[in-house]
C-alpha cells in the first residue's frame, strides 16, 4: 500500500485536491491518504473548505505518492523559504511527486524539476514559468510525465493526471475502470490540452 501525502496551505485549490483524493480514496487496499501542512492544525481555502492536517514535519523523509495542488495561496506560499525547502525534502526522498495546476510553481522553485518536463495551469502559465526557469515548460500538454514527478494543467486536469498515474501503475484498463466507477470522462490524451489556446 502507497501512502499518500496531500500537502494543503491556505488558499488550496479545492478541486485540485479532492479530485484526486476521490479517485485514490475508492482504492483503499491500493492508497491511504493522509493531509498535511507546514505547521500543522486546521487549513482552509477561499471556498470555505477547512481541513486538519499533520505537520510537514512528520513526513520529511518522503512518502509513496506526494500530492502538491494549486490555487491562489500558490502565490504567497512561492515566498515562503521554509515551506519551499520542506517540499523539497519530501518531494526527494517521496517515491512518486504528483501537482495539480499551480501546484508546479511550488515544485519548480525547489529545483527538483529544473531540466524537466513540467506543465501547469493555462492561465496562470505565464506566472508559473517564472518559477523556473529550467524548467522545460509543456503548455500545450494536458499532463506530463518525467521521472517519478507528474505535472497537470489546471483544476479538472489533476483528475486525468491521476488516472494516467494509474494507468501507468496498474494498466490502461484499470484506470478506465477505475474512471467508469465514478462517471468520470477521463481525457486520456495527456499531450493536448482542449484548454489551452495559441
Amino acid at each position: 500500500m502507497l501512502k499518500v501525502g496531500v500537502l494543503l496551505f491556505e488558499g488550496f485549490e479545492t478541486l485540485d485536491v479532492f479530485g484526486p483524493v476521490e479517485i485514490l480514496g475508492k482504492l483503499k487496499d491500493l492508497y491511504n491518504i493522509s493531509f498535511y501542512s507546514l505547521s500543522g492544525g486546521l487549513v482552509s481555502n477561499y471556498h470555505g473548505v477547512t481541513i486538519a492536517t499533520e505537520s510537514l514535519e512528520n513526513i520529511c523523509n518522503g512518502v509513496g505518492i506526494f500530492l502538491i495542488p494549486g490555487g491562489y495561496g500558490t502565490r504567497e506560499a512561492v515566498d515562503n523559504l521554509q515551506l519551499i525547502e520542506i517540499i523539497r525534502q519530501i518531494a526527494d526522498g517521496s517515491n512518486y511527486v504528483l501537482t495539480v495546476c499551480t501546484g508546479s510553481a511550488l515544485l519548480a522553485k525547489t529545483g527538483l524539476l529544473d531540466n524537466r518536463q513540467a506543465t501547469s495551469n493555462k492561465i496562470a502559465f505565464d506566472w508559473v514559468i517564472t518559477q523556473g526557469e529550467k524548467v522545460n515548460w509543456i503548455k500545450r500538454a494536458r499532463w506530463t510525465v518525467d521521472d517519478k514527478y507528474y505535472t497537470s494543467s489546471g483544476v479538472s486536469a489533476g483528475m486525468d493526471m491521476t488516472y494516467g498515474f494509474l494507468s501507468d501503475l496498474h494498466g490502461k484498463e484499470f484506470a478506465r475502470n477505475a474512471a467508469w466507477r465514478i462517471e468520470y470522462s477521463w481525457m486520456e490524451d495527456k499531450d493536448n490540452d482542449l484548454f489551452c489556446t495559441p
